[in-house]
C-alpha cells in the first residue's frame, strides 16, 4: 500500500545508529536493531522497523502440522450453494476456535485460498509467508495485534495482512471470519491509483478510509513460539514451522514505511451506478495475482426508464465467481435457497445470473439493500473439505425447477427427473 506512515519513535536518518532516547544522552544507549520488510525483491513497497531484540534470533523450530488444505475438483462442472453457517459453531462443542487454527478451508487454487472461522478464542501469533490475507469481518469485533501494532476490527471490516507479518487475533466478542489468502500480495486496483499510488478521484474510496496502526505496541517476553505457513513441497504446496524467538517479535518501537496491516469498512465503499446495470469491475475493492475482490454494497440502481437492475446472464469465460451473500436480500438469488452465509460458485463454461422471477421483480425496483463479497478467479477452484461439508445439492437445478433423480434411467434407457 504505497500511503505512507509513521508510527512510534525512528531516527532523523535511516540506516544509521538508533538507540534508546531514555538511556544516557542518545548516544550510549543500548541499540535498536533496524529490520527492513520490503516486498518484489525490495523493488517495491517497504518499512523499516526498530526492534528492541534482535528479531532473528530464534532459539528453536519444530514442525506445525497444517489443517486439511486437500481440494477435491469441481467436476462434473457444476454451481454450487455452501451454507458456511452451517460449520460448527463455538459452543457446539467443549474445543474453543481460534482464528488461525480454526479456519476451515472452503475452496482455493494455486492463487487463492478462502476459509471461513467462527473465532472465539486469542489465536497463536502467527505468520503467512506465503502472500498477503485479506479477512473479511462477517460479524463481530476486536483487535489484532501485528508487529506495526494494534489494529481494531469490526463488522464489515477487510483486514489486510501483509505478507510475513506477525500477528495474532484477539477476539472481543465471536467472530464470523471470512479469510482470503493470497499467493501474492493484495492492493487496490491498478486503475484507481496514479502512477505514484494515490488513490485517484473516481476511485470508490481513498486514504482516509484506510486505518493502520496509531502507535507501536512494544511486548516483552522470551522463548515466543510464532506459528509460521510458508512454502514447501506438501501436497497443498503449503508446509507449518512453529518457531520459538529468544525475544518478543513485536517489540517495535517505531517504524515508518508504505507496508504494514489496515482495515477498510464496507461502509466506507461508495458503489458506482448507472443509468443501466455497470459491469462487476465496477464493485472491485482490491485485487491479488489472478484474482480480484469485489463488494456488491447497498445502492440506488440503475434510473433508465426501461432498465433492468439486476444482472443479465452472463458468461466470465476468464473466471470462476464466487459470492458470499453477508447482509440484506440479494435480489439476484431470490428463489434458489440463497441466505446469509451462504456461498455461490459460478465456475467459468456456465453461464449464469438471476434467477427467472427475479428479472421481472426488480423493473421498477430503485434500490438494492444487499452486501456481498466476490472473488472473481482466473485459475478454477477446488473445494476444500469445509465446502463439501455443506453443500446445498439442490441449487445447481434452480433455474430450471428441476435435476437429475438419483435413478438416472427408467429400465429402458429414457432420463427421468424429478422436481427439486
Amino acid at each position: 500500500m504505497a500511503y505512507y506512515r509513521s508510527v512510534g519513535v525512528v531516527p532523523r536518518t535511516r540506516h544509521t545508529a538508533f538507540r534508546d532516547p531514555s538511556t544516557g544522552s542518545g548516544r550510549s544507549g543500548p541499540l535498536r536493531y533496524e529490520e527492513l520488510m520490503g516486498e518484489e525483491g525490495f523493488s517495491s513497497d517497504s518499512t523499516l522497523l526498530y526492534h528492541v531484540g534482535v528479531p532473528s534470533a530464534v532459539v528453536d523450530s519444530q514442525v506445525w502440522d497444517l489443517p486439511d488444505l486437500s481440494t477435491t475438483p469441481n467436476h462434473p462442472l457444476k454451481p454450487r450453494h455452501l451454507k458456511l453457517h452451517d460449520l460448527a459453531a463455538p459452543g457446539s462443542t467443549d474445543v474453543r476456535v481460534d482464528a488461525v487454527t480454526g479456519r476451515r478451508l472452503v475452496m482455493g487454487n494455486g492463487d487463492v485460498r478462502i476459509s471461513y472461522v467462527l473465532a472465539d478464542e486469542v489465536s497463536p501469533y502467527y505468520r503467512n509467508a506465503v502472500g498477503d490475507e485479506c479477512v473479511y469481518v462477517e460479524s463481530g469485533r476486536g483487535t489484532v495485534e501485528t508487529v506495526f501494532g494494534v489494529v481494531s476490527y469490526r463488522t464489515g471490516d477487510y483486514v489486510v495482512i501483509p505478507r510475513a507479518t506477525t500477528h495474532r487475533w484477539l477476539p472481543g466478542e465471536p467472530s464470523r471470519l471470512y479469510a482470503i489468502e493470497a499467493n501474492s500480495h493484495i492492493a487496490p486496483p491498478k486503475r484507481y491509483l496514479s502512477k505514484y499510488g494515490q488513490l485517484l478521484e473516481h476511485a470508490p474510496y481513498c486514504e482516509r478510509d484506510l486505518h493502520g496502526p496509531a502507535e507501536p505496541l512494544v511486548e516483552t517476553g522470551t522463548d515466543v513460539e510464532v506459528l509460521v505457513k510458508h512454502r514447501g513441497n506438501g501436497p497443498s504446496g503449503l508446509v507449518g514451522t512453529r518457531m520459538t524467538y529468544a525475544t518478543h517479535p513485536l517489540d517495535v518501537v517505531g517504524w515508518d514505511g508504505c507496508l504494514y496491516a489496515y482495515t477498510f469498512n464496507v461502509e466506507d465503499f461508495m458503489p458506482i451506478t448507472g443509468k443501466i446495470h455497470q459491469p462487476p469491475p465496477v464493485h472491485q475493492v482490491f485485487e491479488g495475482q489472478n484474482f480480484v475482490v469485489c463488494n456488491f454494497c447497498p445502492r440506488k440502481v440503475d434510473y433508465h426508464e426501461g432498465s433492468i437492475p439486476v444482472p443479465y446472464y452472463h458468461s466470465n469465460v476468464d473466471s470462476d465467481e464466487v459470492m458470499f451473500y453477508v447482509g440484506g436480500d440479494y435480489e439476484a438469488r431470490k428463489g434458489s435457497g440463497i441466505g446469509i452465509g451462504s456461498i455461490s460458485l459460478h465456475p467459468g463454461g456456465f453461464a449464469h445470473g438471476p434467477q427467472p422471477s427475479a428479472i421481472e421483480a426488480s423493473i421498477g425496483v430503485e434500490y438494492f439493500d444487499e452486501l456481498a463479497v466476490m472473488v472473481d478467479t482466473f485459475r478454477p477452484l477446488e473445494l476444500g473439505e469445509a465446502g463439501l461439508a455443506v453443500e446445498d445439492p439442490a441449487y445447481a437445478w434452480t433455474w430450471a425447477g428441476r435435476g437429475p433423480s438419483t435413478d438416472t434411467s427408467d429400465g429402458d434407457g429414457t432420463a427421468v427427473f424429478s422436481n427439486s
